[in-house]
């Protein structure tokens, strides 16, 4: 993971861009795995952990009706995350994390679902669920990380 760390720095710092952090149910672990890499403080500038509903509409600007109508974890409440993320920074590029770690969940959302959003400055904001079953609240959370990294590197990939 630190190697995805790493080339996501590089990559964001060639193109001269910063990157924000909105995390629910991984509370900190990707901003963690980006400033486990040293140098990092030129590229994240800033993450936010904002694991109540509260949270998320005061820090991120989520709609209480987003919240109220879909639920935390859902699509549309991670890309107001990112997008949150990006608005209340001073990055160009954000990653939103929300969903069931465990144990628990419903019928209706089970554990081991995490909803992701991306947000990058001048284009429309991804958004994906990965269903990762009830496999544990720590693997959920790494499995997260992971994919939330995957994800700003795909971005950085594209041609800018």
């Amino acid at each position: 993971m630190t190697t995805h760390a790493a080339d996501i720095l590089d990559l964001a710092r060639a193109q001269g861009l910063r990157i924000a952090t909105a995390e629910s149910c991984t509370g900190g672990l990707v901003s963690g795995a980006l400033t486990a890499v040293p140098g990092s403080s030129d590229v994240l500038d800033r993450g936010f952990v904002t694991y109540s509903n509260a949270a998320k509409h005061q820090m991120l600007g989520v709609r209480l009706t987003t919240l109220a109508d879909v639920g935390a974890v859902s699509e549309d409440v991670a890309g107001e995350m990112a997008e949150g993320a990006l608005d209340r920074s001073d990055a160009q590029l954000s990653i939103a994390v929300t969903g069931i770690a465990g144990p628990g969940g419903s019928e209706f959302k089970p554990e081991g679902r995490v909803c992701f959003g991306l947000a990058r400055d001048g284009r429309a904001t991804r958004v994906e669920t990965v269903e990762f079953g009830a496999i544990g609240r720590d693997a959920v959370r790494q499995a997260s990380v992971e994919h939330a990294l995957s994800m700003l590197l795909w971005s950085l990939q594209r041609v800018p």
